[in-house]
């Protein structure tokens, strides 16, 4: 899909964070049912949880932010919202939020073909102009120093409203967020879009240990 999600599909499989993931064995009662009911709901437990894990005050509160952001975020189309937070990942350079973010995209039923020609989506005829001026808000924010401009959020008034622009604001930054702590921990990618995340670091441990 991308030169992300390409190298990270040969790096990702073996390469451990940078902190082990917390095995069940040694979470506490509440982490081990947030862990069930992530696995219920994604398939694998996601290893930003697993990783987060060893401070639980935190995880519950990454958890219950996560839940009231996907909540509240209503006011803006999905593509738009989750377009702009793909190329925050993408220019951040984190493959797990690559590919969970394309899992999400492909959930919500959007065309991932189409994902392939992002690196062009300013001229690209399969982007809308209100996809493109949340892409390039997405850019302008991300980089460092931001380069937003008054222009632009004016523009994006007047195609979002003002909550629109404020839930953009918030859903790039909180990705900012994301991507650049997993980054830093060294999670990559999972395998969610392929419908194959299968690196369970402890459930690998107890079949070594059986052997």
């Amino acid at each position: 899909m991308s030169q992300i999600g390409g190298l990270s599909r040969l790096m990702g499989m073996t390469q451990k964070t940078r902190i082990q993931p917390l095995s069940p064995d040694r979470a506490g009662f509440l982490t081990r049912l947030m862990y069930r009911v992530a696995k219920r709901r994604f398939g694998e437990v996601p290893e930003p949880f697993s990783v987060a894990a060893h401070h639980p005050r935190l995880l519950m509160a990454n958890a219950v932010h996560e839940t009231l952001l996907q909540r509240a975020s209503q006011t803006l189309p999905v593509s738009v919202r989750e377009l702009a937070v793909f190329w925050t990942a993408r220019t951040i350079g984190c493959s797990w939020c690559v590919d969970f973010g394309s899992m999400l995209q492909r959930l919500e039923g959007l065309d991932m073909e189409r994902l392939k020609d992002i690196d062009n989506y300013a001229t690209s005829p399969h982007f809308t102009d209100d996809e493109r001026a949340a892409i390039a808000y997405a850019d302008a924010m991300t980089t460092d120093p931001h380069s937003v401009t008054d222009e632009q959020v004016a523009d994006l008034r007047a195609r979002f409203g003002d909550a629109g622009v404020v839930e953009l604001s918030y859903q790039i930054g909180v990705e900012n967020m994301r991507a650049r702590m997993y980054a830093a921990l060294g999670i990559t990618e999972q395998g969610f879009n392929s419908g194959d995340a299968c690196r369970v670091p402890w459930a690998t441990e107890v079949s070594a240990e059986r052997e």
